[in-house]
């Protein structure tokens, strides 16, 4: 599976707010335990939000479960889309990467993250690449 900006970073992600919807659905359900997914699309747009069960079943960490990460890359591949973004929360927080996030960013896509911040869910967008990471803005239609 390769990501479209494997070569350059991304500097926003566009997605839908019934999209952000089912993400923050998806880890308010699993919440005190982090939860995960994959975002398809093309460019910089997501079409896709593909949840994926946390095999770790911790309050801070994920690790997608392999078969239904392998699927999710097989159905990504045959709608003729990208992997362009990874989404997991921190039901304690930060609302920001992690240095597991960091050590552990192995694709060239976005990596959403939720918190939750005065009892609401909020996503940021980073980009996580040699050890570094910044944001990327959040673009919600």
């Amino acid at each position: 599976m390769t990501a479209t900006h494997s070569i350059t970073s991304m500097n926003s992600l566009t997605l839908t707010n019934e999209q952000l919807q089912k993400m923050i659905a998806h880890v308010d359900n699993h919440a005190p335990l982090e939860a995960c997914g994959l975002l398809a699309g093309q460019g910089s747009t997501v079409e896709s939000v593909l949840v994926v069960q946390n095999q770790a079943q911790s309050p801070v960490r994920y690790v997608m479960d392999p078969i239904e990460q392998l699927h999710a890359f097989e159905w990504i591949e045959s709608n003729g889309l990208d992997l362009i973004g990874i989404f997991h929360s921190h039901p304690t927080g930060p609302e920001t990467v992690s240095p597991t996030d960091i050590a552990e960013a192995a694709y060239a896509v976005v990596y959403v993250i939720l918190a939750r911040v005065d009892g609401a869910w909020r996503a940021r967008g980073f980009w996580i690449e040699h050890g570094d990471f910044r944001e990327v803005t959040l673009q919600i239609l």
